[in-house]
């Protein structure tokens, strides 16, 4: 016979595993966009640009995608922000 209790963590686990299912759904883009921006900086790393990736410019991919992570680019190249050690492309340095 099916007791109470059963039913209870029957109906619980249930609650758990829509609500998993809900949250894994909702962070899902989040995660492939950051993926794909990150990508794109340490590229453009990679290319000379000084892009130093912080838990802001991560976000800032995260929910832009890659044109937040060209934004990123615009403004480290720019010396705004996001500027790493690396000297930007084009700039001449007085040695």
């Amino acid at each position: 016979m099916v007791t109470t209790i059963e039913i209870a963590l029957l109906v619980a686990a249930l609650a758990l595993l829509f609500g998993t299912y809900t949250i894994i759904k909702a962070v899902k883009p989040f995660i492939v966009n950051a993926v794909f921006g990150l990508i794109v900086l340490v590229i453009a790393s990679f290319l000379g640009i000084g892009v130093e990736i912080t838990p802001i410019a991560v976000l800032i991919c995260a929910v832009g995608g890659i044109p937040g992570a060209i934004l990123v680019i615009l403004l480290a190249y720019l010396g705004i922000a996001f500027a790493g050690m690396a000297v930007p492309v084009g700039v001449l340095t007085l040695v």
